[in-house]
């Protein structure tokens, strides 16, 4: 993977966030306060993983002794954290040599076992976690009145790039 798809797949990530976040804000807590509390719970996830491997990335000490936390930050605070996660995220990437990206780091999950994987893989795993989450997330916005923004790939590139649209 090139350093430039790396950090497109990055933008989009922000993008993708940013729609969900504001999806979110959406739901009525009065009428769907479980499908609130899921979708806060998802993000709580989301963040606390992002700034576990932010720590790994950069050497530091982990700042969670797990992926998510008994009391759920308010989706103001989720927001923050997730949105600095993602400032920092692509000024680090595109930051990195090649040889840096390719570089292994070794870690310790959360559960005790070993692990290690190259810069890049592990960028692209917080992409690929915040898909999976974010699909997750949409299933209670649907449930919350079908609050669900598209948030896919192909819909991020033709946003960013509307020439592309009718080219055949």
């Amino acid at each position: 993977m090139s350093s430039t798809q790396i950090l497109n797949q990055l933008r989009y990530k922000q993008w993708a966030d940013q729609r969900t976040l504001a999806a979110i804000a959406l739901i009525d807590a009065q009428a769907f306060p479980a499908e609130l509390a899921f979708a806060r719970q998802q993000l709580n996830h989301m963040v606390r993983v992002e700034e576990v491997f932010r720590a790994r990335l950069t050497g530091m000490p982990e700042p969670h002794a797990s992926t998510n936390s008994e009391i759920v930050p308010a989706l103001e605070e989720l927001g923050k954290r997730l949105s600095d996660a993602n400032d920092w995220l692509q000024p680090y990437a595109a930051a990195l040599s090649p040889e840096k990206l390719g570089e292994i780091i070794h870690f310790r999950f959360l559960d005790g076992k070993t692990g290690s994987m190259t810069r890049e893989e592990i960028l692209f795993h917080l992409v690929n976690h915040g898909s999976y989450h974010r699909g997750a997330i949409g299933r209670a916005l649907d449930m919350a009145g079908g609050l669900r923004p598209a948030d896919t790939y192909t819909v991020f590139v033709h946003a960013m790039e509307p020439e592309r649209r009718g080219r055949n």
